[in-house]
């Protein structure tokens, strides 16, 4: 089975259980590697309540150490961190990727604007929102980050339609010049089990997207978004089997921020 790199800590305030747990688990599903990759620090604080602190950077690094120590060579346990991309961060991202000897990062877009979209707080507004619109704000957010450069992986790529709300018509017109940006910026996608228990029902990015990264030679992982050990490599095996569907036949796999493959 590939690695899992998108998982969560308490730390982010929405997740629970300890490293030796999420270690344990990972090697019960037959993982190759394991990695952490809990919500990063955003200024000012507090900036919301689903993430760490910057206070709780070195509990952080902690938890990692304990997870590696626990795993005690049974599977390689990864250094990652999922930072937000939002206004002006790129100072920030860059002061945090010198803070500790990561693996890799992941980019996300949760925010346009001050609105977190796919808080369930907030989905009044989803009722209220032009959808073409929202739509056209994401991806042109998503597309800033790619080409941004900052980040090893891009982050559950159509996390916007997390509460079934889509635009009409061929949505492929969104995502075209997504994968234009994010090939040409040379950086690897997650195919995310998590949005198979969102209201979409459907695994982010859908096979469309996908068929599309792989066509442009966009490199794959497959990730839990884990915030429970018992949903580590959840869903791997309809995931893996999607990504080949699309074409995929490999996974990038991340050490000291180098991407090498491995098979499917």
């Amino acid at each position: 089975m590939p690695a899992d790199y998108h998982t969560h800590t308490p730390l982010c305030l929405h997740a629970e259980g300890e490293p030796e747990a999420y270690v344990e688990a990972a090697i019960a599903a037959g993982l190759s590697e394991f990695g952490m990759s809990d919500h990063a620090p955003a200024r000012p604080e507090p900036f919301d309540d689903w993430r760490m602190r910057e206070a709780d950077l070195p509990r952080y690094f902690e938890l990692i150490e304990r997870g590696r120590r626990h795993a005690d060579g049974r599977l390689a346990v990864r250094a990652g961190l999922e930072c937000d991309w939002l206004s002006g961060c790129e100072g920030w991202i860059e002061d945090l990727a010198g803070r500790y000897d990561w693996d890799y990062l992941i980019g996300s877009v949760h925010y346009l604007g001050t609105w977190d979209f796919d808080n369930p707080k907030w989905l009044g507004r989803w009722a209220e929102a032009d959808v073409e619109d929202v739509w056209t704000h994401y991806w042109k957010t998503y597309a800033e980050m790619a080409a941004s450069g900052l980040f090893d992986i891009l982050a559950h790529p159509d996390l916007v339609k997390k509460f079934a709300y889509a635009p009409g018509g061929d949505l492929t017109r969104f995502y075209e010049p997504v994968v234009e940006t994010i090939a040409g910026a040379g950086k690897a996608i997650e195919l995310n089990t998590a949005g198979w228990h969102k209201p979409c029902a459907e695994a982010y990015p859908s096979a469309d997207f996908l068929k599309l990264a792989c066509a442009a030679g966009i490199p794959l992982v497959i990730s839990s978004d884990a915030h429970t050990p018992a949903e580590v490599a959840r869903d791997f095996a309809p995931a893996t089997e999607l990504a080949k569907s699309c074409g995929y036949g490999e996974t990038a796999i991340f050490e000291k921020r180098r991407r090498t493959a491995e098979k499917f």
